[in-house]
């Protein structure tokens, strides 16, 4: 009897102290815990995850500057994915400018040192594998710091909002972006509903295939969104289900383009009750991000960065993460930015220390 009473007591703790700690990894909403993280964890690289809900053990950073390519924001400290994504942008950075007429990258958001939900401006980017690329080419010079901070949002619309500007948009925009769906490895790439449009009624010939991996979406009108599948081996990352094999030009595009149609301002007759905005807790994520926390960190950013042989500008400095400031612009919770169902993924197991020679 006694054997019994120890054992329902072993039990009644090992529940609370389970409940114990997922209370203590939901004190706080997941993006302010991997927002302060400055530094990759010292693990072998892995995306875990779904790619608005999960986390990167491991990741490395692109250089600030390669020789057709300039990372901007440096201050959000984004510059991070999978050796896999940052390969992909060099050579599409090298690619568009040997041979689509395109100066150069200007390297946007990747995801954060360890990934994870972001303080500001992202549903997705959590797992290394989304990249924003801007649709302005990179200038001739190389740019100061405080430069790259403030690098405009040019979009490439009307004011219309519905079709690309004859001024600003370029048959290099074009074929940037079908070059970087053209790879294999890339799942999908993400611009807005009037880009869309321009490349359905103008792409030609074998363009035309890539079409379907070009998806609309809202915003994208100053930059693209690339997104990469799984890499082969990665057993903790959930791919996206493949887009519908065609163009993708007909009705679908109809419907999102009179999503994003400007529509009069109606200032309502009664107040307005704001939902609160649900953050992302530890708990929701896989169980193996919360290693990917713990983890110890790399040296510093130079251990880390991806390796090419290419030397970084000594004058710049890659500093933390930004603060914490309002979203300036509303997520839309059911997009074509990620799946609506997003399955469990908390025993993805915990991924290895990093090799010496990564």
């Amino acid at each position: 009897m006694k054997a019994f009473g120890f054992r329902l007591l072993a039990l009644v703790l090992s529940v609370l102290a389970a409940a114990s700690a997922a209370f203590a990894q939901d004190a706080v909403p997941a993006k302010q815990l991997f927002g302060k993280m400055v530094l990759p964890s010292l693990q072998r690289t892995a995306p875990l995850g779904f790619y608005a809900k999960g986390c990167l053990a491991g990741g490395v950073a692109i250089p600030v500057d390669g020789p057709a390519w300039q990372v901007i924001h440096l201050s959000r400290n984004r510059r991070w994915g999978t050796p896999e994504m940052i390969a992909l942008i060099e050579r599409l950075a090298r690619e568009a400018k040997a041979k689509d007429g395109w100066n150069g990258l200007l390297v946007g958001d990747i995801s954060q040192p360890r990934g994870g939900p972001m303080l500001t401006g992202h549903a997705s980017h959590q797992i290394g594998l989304d990249a924003d690329i801007w649709l302005t080419p990179m200038p001739a010079h190389n740019m100061g710091y405080q430069e790259r901070e403030v690098v405009p949002e040019a979009s490439v619309l009307k004011k219309d909002m519905l079709h690309v500007d004859a001024r600003k948009w370029t048959k290099a925009h074009a074929r940037l972006i079908v070059r970087a769906a053209s790879y294999p490895e890339v799942e999908r790439v993400f611009v807005h509903p009037g880009i869309k449009k321009k490349l359905c009624d103008t792409l030609e010939g074998s363009d035309r295939s890539v079409l379907n991996k070009i998806r609309p979406i809202y915003g994208h009108h100053y930059h693209f969104h690339i997104r990469m599948k799984c890499p082969p081996g990665s057993a903790g990352c959930e791919d996206q289900v493949d887009p519908p094999a065609d163009s993708g030009c007909g009705k679908p595009l109809t419907q999102w383009l009179d999503k994003v149609r400007p529509r009069p301002v109606v200032k309502p007759t009664k107040p307005v009750k704001v939902a609160k905005p649900k953050h992302l807790m530890l708990s929701a994520l896989p169980d193996a991000c919360v290693a990917v926390l713990k983890a110890p960190a790399v040296a510093n950013m130079a251990a880390a960065e991806f390796s090419n042989g290419i030397e970084t500008n000594a004058e710049i400095p890659v500093t933390a993460y930004a603060a914490e400031q309002p979203a300036q612009a509303s997520l839309i919770a059911a997009s074509d930015d990620f799946s609506l169902f997003v399955p469990d993924l908390r025993n993805i197991p915990e991924p290895e220390m990093r090799p010496a020679a990564q």
